[in-house]
C-alpha cells in the first residue's frame, strides 16, 4: 500500500515539475532606478588605492613638457586664417607626408581641416601632450583623398561660401571684396582641372562632416592610421619653440 502511495506521490511531483518547465514565461514589466554619481558620491578607498598609481602615471605623461609657446594662439585671432589653424594644417602636412610618400610614392599637395575642430587655444607657456588633447579631443584620423582639379574647385567654392578660417596648407587663395576668386594656387601653381591632387583631411570631414561633401564625391581615399592629435604630439616633441603666424594663404583684397 505504501509503495502505491509513494509511486503516486512521485508521479504527482514529476508532473508538477514537468509543467513548470514547459510553462511559457512572459516579461511583465521592466523597472529602472536612476543612480546619480557626482562629487558628493563617496569614494571607495580600495578602488582609489588601486587606480592612484595609474592616475599618477597618466598625469605625468600628459603634463610632461614637449615644447614652448611664446604667445597664446586662438582660432578667433584671424578672419580667414589663424596662427593656430595654420599650425595644425602645416603639422598634418609635415608629419604625414613622409609616411604617405613611403606608402604611395606620392606627395600630399594640400591640407584642409575645419575651423570648428579646434576646441581650445594653445596657451602661452609649456606645451604638453595634454595641450594636444585639449586642442584636438576627437579621435579623428588623417585621410588623404585623390581629387582632380575640378573637385578642388568645389572645395574652393566651399571656402568662398563659408568665409571661415578653416585650416589650410599648400593651398593659396586670394578673393576680392565679393569673395570672388582672384588667385587660387596649389604649391604655387595654377590648378588644372584634370590633374590629380592629394588632399589630406580627417575621416570626419571625408565622411561629410561640416558639409564637406566634395571629399567623398571625389576619388580614391587613403585612410591612414594616424590621428591628428598624435601628429601634433609628434611635432611638439621635435621642436623647441613653436612659431605659428597668420600669413597670406587665404586673403581678401579691398
Amino acid at each position: 500500500m505504501k509503495n502505491i502511495i509513494y509511486k503516486r506521490l512521485f508521479l504527482l511531483i514529476f508532473l508538477i515539475v514537468l509543467s513548470s518547465c514547459t510553462e511559457e514565461k512572459h516579461l511583465v514589466k521592466v523597472e529602472g532606478v536612476r543612480i546619480e554619481i557626482n562629487d558628493t558620491t563617496s569614494n571607495d578607498a580600495n578602488v582609489e588605492a588601486f587606480i592612484e598609481p595609474y592616475r599618477t602615471h597618466v598625469n605625468n605623461t600628459l603634463d610632461s613638457t614637449l615644447a614652448y609657446a611664446p604667445n597664446t594662439y586662438s582660432k578667433s585671432d584671424g578672419v580667414l586664417n589663424t596662427a593656430i589653424g595654420n599650425l595644425m594644417a602645416d603639422i598634418v602636412l609635415e608629419q604625414t607626408n613622409p609616411f604617405f610618400r613611403s606608402k604611395t610614392k606620392n606627395e600630399i599637395d594640400m591640407v584642409l581641416l575645419n575651423h570648428g575642430g579646434i576646441r581650445a587655444p594653445i596657451p602661452k607657456g609649456n606645451i604638453s601632450a595634454r595641450t594636444a588633447y585639449q586642442v584636438m579631443p576627437f579621435e579623428n584620423s588623417i585621410t588623404v583623398v585623390e581629387m582632380k582639379g575640378v573637385d578642388i574647385k568645389k572645395l574652393i567654392k566651399y571656402l568662398q561660401k563659408s568665409r571661415k578660417a578653416h585650416p589650410i596648407s599648400g593651398l593659396k587663395l586670394i578673393v576680392d571684396s565679393d569673395f570672388e576668386i582672384v588667385k587660387a594656387l596649389i604649391n604655387n601653381k595654377e590648378i588644372k582641372d584634370e590633374e590629380v591632387y592629394f588632399v589630406a583631411t580627417n575621416d570626419y570631414l571625408y565622411n561629410g562632416g561640416s558639409e564637406m561633401y566634395f571629399f567623398k564625391q571625389a576619388g580614391k581615399a587613403h585612410k591612414l592610421n594616424y590621428k591628428i592629435r598624435n601628429a601634433m604630439i609628434d611635432y611638439f616633441k621635435k621642436v623647441d619653440t613653436i612659431s605659428p603666424k597668420i600669413d597670406d594663404r587665404f586673403l581678401q583684397t579691398n
